[in-house]
């Protein structure tokens, strides 16, 4: 991955997440019998692992301040986000997974000619309920942030462990980042800059640093934007984001403050990790142990000098890309193998969940955890690293 700031934010995309899920990127074979897909009745996600049944609710933001940096003639950025919240049992309806349009051009981005209908994506069974009734109290808020050319939707795992385990969880879709986006008016807006040569990852970093400290902004402020935002304890804020949402993490996290913590799953900073450092915040790094290692994945090597605060590097054997995610989980669901990683989808996404859990359970909770100390038995797939 060295050299990777050189490049342009779609050249990027087509290295770090390349077709179809983690295949190789070759031409897409057209749909026959053989790679056509028997889909199962449902795909569903592992069930949250936290004491609490997870609500959840959608965001429309618009940022009156901002012009939309990709479409300009869209007039001011607007995002949609997710909210998971921890709810009592028994309420609400179950949430979608995402809509049809979405799942239909995610499929056409990531597994074009493999036959895999739309409505199988869409329906994915999740545990958060709309309308759900939350559990009464404060409690810490974790930001999100998915790869480029990836929807929200693909950190939904994520986010319902987080709120099943006393969290107050923000999804972000980054708006025309993404392979499409759906707003209330029923317009599903699709990537505008996957296969734009102009656009830089340093350009798409700063962007995502700025929709990720408005949404704050829009939770937190004297007239928030979200129903349920006095269940937001303003003191304990962490962020973490997958790929690009990595690397928009530590932007974010140089820039506002109030982020207490944060955490790059599997993503390069394309941008230099801010001289500074975090301000004796902590940070974690967990990535795939292939490609990020010290002395391999230089940006992380630079970044951990700046880290002046608590800090981990650990590395997953087995692991790809979309081992952070929801996607490994859902291809195997499907009858597909893995694309490139050696451990299974749900085997990822537990350690991902434990470990991310974990952490934030230490740094904004003020709860040691021992999964921090070094090497687990249980996880002999995680490698403590010391550059």
């Amino acid at each position: 991955m060295n050299g990777i700031r050189r490049m342009t934010a779609a050249a990027v995309l087509a290295l770090l997440l390349p077709l179809p899920l983690g295949e190789p990127a070759f031409a897409a074979p057209q749909p026959t019998a053989q790679n056509a897909v028997d889909p199962p009745a449902q795909l569903a996600l592992p069930r949250p692992t936290g004491p609490y049944a997870v609500g959840r609710d959608v965001l429309h933001l618009v940022d009156e301040h901002r012009t939309d940096p990709w479409v300009p003639s869209a007039g001011a950025r607007r995002l949609m986000v997710s909210m998971y919240y921890p709810a009592h049992a028994g309420t609400g309806s179950p949430a979608p997974y995402m809509t049809l349009e979405e799942a239909r051009l995610l499929l056409a981005a990531k597994a074009p000619g493999r036959g895999i209908p739309p409505e199988t994506v869409a329906s994915t069974r999740t545990w958060a309920r709309t309308d759900a009734r939350p559990v009464s109290g404060r409690h810490p808020l974790v930001v999100l942030s998915p790869g480029l050319g990836l929807h929200r939707a693909t950190l939904t795992g994520l986010a319902e462990d987080l709120a099943s385990r006393g969290y107050v969880v923000a999804l972000v879709d980054h708006t025309y980042e993404a392979p499409g986006v759906t707003f209330p008016d029923g317009r599903t807006l699709a990537c505008a800059i996957c296969d734009r040569p102009d656009i830089t990852p340093e350009a798409v970093g700063d962007s995502r640093g700025r929709d990720l400290s408005f949404v704050i902004d829009r939770l937190t402020s004297h007239h928030p934007a979200w129903r349920f935002a006095h269940l937001i304890d303003l003191r304990r804020i962490g962020m973490a984001g997958h790929s690009f949402g990595g690397d928009a993490t530590a932007l974010a996290m140089a820039a506002d403050h109030r982020i207490r913590a944060g955490a790059d799953l599997d993503g390069t900073f394309f941008a230099p990790f801010p001289a500074a450092g975090p301000g004796h915040r902590p940070f974690l790094l967990l990535g795939n142990q292939q490609d990020m290692l010290p002395g391999k994945e230089t940006t992380w090597d630079a970044a951990w000098q700046h880290m002046d605060g608590w800090k981990r590097w650990l590395t997953v054997a087995g692991a790809d890309h979309g081992s952070f995610t929801d996607l490994n989980l859902l291809y195997e669901e499907l009858g597909r193998p893995t694309p490139t990683g050696e451990i299974s989808g749900p085997r990822g996404e537990e350690l991902t969940r434990a470990y991310l859990a974990a952490y934030f359970d230490q740094t904004l909770k003020g709860i040691h955890q021992p999964l921090l100390d070094g090497p687990s038995a249980a996880n002999p797939e995680v490698t403590f690293q010391h550059p």
